[in-house]
């Protein structure tokens, strides 16, 4: 299936879809580059009302899943250094949404657990980043919405097992 567009949607010149799509499409980190960038302004607006941005959203999702995480676990999760996560976590904290503290074997390690307010903001701020991820996806099928995950899924697996020698 694919989408149609009316020439609104296509007046621009050039985007970074139009020239993955001249190529036919087989760019795929390209792509899914495009992608990101778009999803990632699109949240980032959602975002701005409970003062996150999509890094520190990502943040507090897996603290959610993962309490304990440190630093480095965060920067690798989020595909950036640790002083950059080091510096997204420092925001959190100030804000009161996260704690650091002393990992219990490795002293050279801190472990980040998100507050009850973190959690919360986590929480509220949930149904608002689904809420623009469905607009987003408002004119694909259930099959294709379905399908694009569970490649996205694959394809991260297969990242990862990649990039740990396997």
């Amino acid at each position: 299936m694919s989408l149609s567009t009316t020439d609104a949607d296509t007046d621009t010149d050039d985007t970074a879809a139009d020239i993955a799509a001249a190529d036919g499409g087989h760019v795929i980190s390209f792509l899914v580059r495009h992608v990101w960038l778009g999803m990632r302004a699109a949240i980032e607006g959602e975002l701005a009302e409970f003062g996150l941005t999509v890094p520190q959203f990502a943040t507090l999702m897996m603290l959610d899943h993962a309490p304990g995480m440190s630093i480095a676990e965060v920067a690798r999760a989020c595909g950036t250094t640790r002083q950059a996560a080091n510096e997204m976590v420092t925001g959190l904290q100030e804000q009161g949404l996260v704690e650091r503290a002393p990992h219990p074997t490795d002293r050279r390690v801190q472990q980040l657990t998100a507050t009850e307010a973190g959690r919360e903001t986590f929480r509220r701020a949930g149904p608002a980043v689904r809420r623009r991820e469905e607009e987003l996806e408002a004119g694909l099928s259930p099959e294709l919405r379905r399908a694009g995950r569970e490649w996205m899924a694959a394809l991260a697996i297969s990242c990862a097992l990649q990039e740990k020698g396997a």
